[in-house]
């Protein structure tokens, strides 16, 4: 009888706590759901707990539902396989009509999830049942939720299995309900990607892809571009994409005057939804008409249009395609010139935009056209807007620049920007918004790469010094970050001439009233914190003669989180002097037993728990490192 009851105690449990008032209590009991299928086996799982999940499935709230439907998908190797799915997939059809997407999602992906693991004849006897009669389903969460499971059984059925399913998809493109229709359409593109690479695959397979295939995809692409909605409309374009990389893969070009002439329909759309998806997605759609040097010309009016549009949001996502575009227009001699002739005056209006995001995007991607226009052509038409973008009064135009100069310095050299980058950068670096403060603080290791040990010191050492006094905590630890990130760039000898001097108040050039006051507990916490990000990046005997004395001199600081931190700086000093391998090792086991050992052993009794907790766990390091 007590056995009796141990077996029945893990689905009693799940019962119980599926009761429970609080949602919260359910969704984490539904977690479980794995763990207790485990527990049960495979057959008292299909008898038991599939029976009584069919029951929860249809009353419960959305959260529950939701990590049911995801836990089912991975259910099959726990009911004994494929051979009993039919149950799951009954509960999981319940689930995907469920009028709240994520449910909905979660079930098809499930479903998808089995489907893998079927037979043809499986596949054959019950999903494509499912998926037929969910299609022809009476309402709109039906239809909706079969869009998603076409993908499992498309290119896996008969050639003419696969024009019934199409002819099927074919309504759901045309069905009465927009939500439908949006649904097909947002699923098609990974069908034909599908056909694209059956076809790849199998080029001579029985079941290829044929003719009348393309008939029904081509009238669901016509029904796409001309549906009045504009939600469904927009779809279309990432369609088009789709259909153009099926034809460019079995290098079938004969179509793409038909094609050139949808897209170009699509790019000039009266609604901006449908232009700003085509000015997005627009060099997707020129690199499958590269192949000719008139149909790539036919694009160029257009791509222009769109940098003039009156959506802001439309030249913004036109701004971003601007590189890859001019990439394509460099293979002609005759589309080349029109980047200089037509698209370089627009970009001079866009810097100008009196949208910011625009022009944000615009100073994103401008810079990327450098190696394509060449030296002599980046210094004459380009370095102009460049300049005007570093006094733009919205920081991240500026910032966006800034941190895209790396591929302007390779064409032309920074000594041409110098001038205005250094106003642009300070200002940056006192921007009242500390998100901007970090960016530049981030891309300072790059602009060090570009101008060198000398330039960077006169003029922007300074800089990254003054961060470490930020009054936001993660611009003083990006700062320390920058630090290290410099010293690896310059080099050890640098670091104590440049940084370590300045923090220990060791530089003879440094006024008195410019040193550093070590009273503030937030200052001698940062330079800790400096000094030792600096440990694993200088070298030995820096550390020895003024990192480990300033170290030592803070054992005895008043404030418990400098001492805990000074217990976990000894541990960094050993990692690192071990990891270097650039001391003897009798010259290194004296200095940690008669320095390093000796100050922690008297951080072990500290009268704070979290001192004596750090130093006792760094002493424990450094025996592991010595053992």
């Amino acid at each position: 009888m007590e056995n009796y009851n141990d077996d029945l105690y893990p689905l009693a449990l799940l019962m119980d706590e599926l009761k429970h008032d609080d949602v919260s209590n359910r969704v984490e009991a539904m977690e479980k759901l794995d763990t207790i299928a485990i527990a049960l086996g495979p057959e008292r799982t299909l008898k038991e707990l599939i029976p009584f999940l069919n029951d929860v499935a249809q009353d419960d709230e959305e959260e529950v539902f939701a990590v049911l439907a995801a836990k089912l998908g991975d259910f099959v190797p726990l009911i004994g396989g494929t051979a009993h799915c039919l149950p799951l997939i009954e509960i999981l059809t319940i689930l995907v009509l469920m009028e709240e997407p994520i449910v909905r999602d979660k079930a098809i992906d499930s479903l998808n999830n089995i489907s893998l693991e079927l037979s043809d004849a499986e596949l054959a006897e019950v999903f494509i049942p499912l998926v037929q009669s969910l299609s022809q389903g009476n309402w709109f969460s039906k239809k909706i939720a079969s869009c998603g499971l076409y993908k499992s059984v498309l290119v896996k059925v008969p050639a003419a299995a696969r024009i019934e399913l199409l002819n099927l998809y074919l309504k759901l493109i045309t069905d009465d309900y927009p939500m439908v229709r949006r649904s097909a359409a947002t699923n098609l593109p990974e069908l034909i990607n599908l056909l694209t690479t059956f076809t790849s695959a199998n080029p001579n397979h029985d079941n290829k892809v044929n003719n009348e295939d393309w008939e029904i995809i081509s009238k669901m692409f016509h029904h796409l571009i001309n549906d009045d909605q504009d939600s469904v409309k927009f779809l279309s374009i990432d369609v088009l994409i789709a259909i153009l990389e099926f034809f460019k893969n079995i290098g079938e070009d004969s179509f793409n005057s038909d094609f050139l002439t949808s897209a170009l329909k699509l790019i000039s759309d009266e609604l901006w939804r449908v232009r700003y998806t085509a000015a997005d997605r627009f060099s997707k759609i020129a690199e499958n008409f590269e192949s000719k040097e008139e149909e790539l010309f036919q694009l160029i009016d257009p791509f222009i249009k769109l940098m003039n549009d009156n959506e802001g949001e439309v030249r913004k996502a036109v701004c971003k395609q601007l590189p890859e575009f001019c990439h394509l227009l460099i293979k002609y001699k005759s589309t080349k010139a029109t980047i200089l002739s037509k698209i370089i005056p627009v970009l001079n209006d866009l810097s100008q935009d009196n949208q910011e995001n625009v022009r944000a995007s615009l100073a994103s991607s401008i810079t990327k056209l450098s190696p394509i226009l060449e030296r002599q052509s980046t210094i004459d038409k380009l370095l102009p807007i460049f300049l005007t973008m570093l006094k733009d009064e919205f920081p991240d135009v500026r910032l966006n620049i800034i941190s895209n100069l790396s591929v302007v310095n390779e064409t032309i050299g920074i000594n041409l920007l110098s001038t205005n980058l250094l106003p642009a950068i300070t200002e940056l670096a006192q921007d009242h918004k500390w998100r901007v403060r970090l960016a530049i603080i981030e891309y300072m290791p790059k602009l060090a790469n570009q101008l060198g040990e000398s330039f960077f010191k006169d003029e922007l050492l300074s800089l990254c010094m003054s961060w470490l006094w930020d009054p936001v905590f993660a611009i003083r630890d990006a700062a320390v970050k920058n630090l290290k990130e410099l010293t690896t760039i310059f080099g050890s000898n640098w670091a104590n001439s440049e940084i370590i001097n300045r923090l220990l108040n060791n530089d003879d050039k440094i006024d008195e009233d410019d040193k550093i006051d070590y009273s503030n507990f937030i200052i001698r916490i940062t330079c800790l914190f400096a000094i030792t990000s600096l440990i694993p990046v200088i070298d030995y005997e820096i550390i020895e003669a003024k990192i480990l004395p300033f170290i030592n001199s803070l054992i005895v600081d008043a404030v418990p989180n400098i001492r805990f931190n000074v217990a976990k700086s000894y541990l960094v000093i050993v990692e690192s002097l071990v990891k270097s391998n650039t001391v003897g090792k009798d010259e290194l086991h004296k200095l940690i037993n008669t320095e390093i050992l000796q100050n922690l052993e008297k951080l072990q009794n500290d009268e704070d728990v979290d001192v004596r907790f750090y130093s006792s766990k760094s002493i424990r390091g450094i025996n592991e490192i010595l053992a």
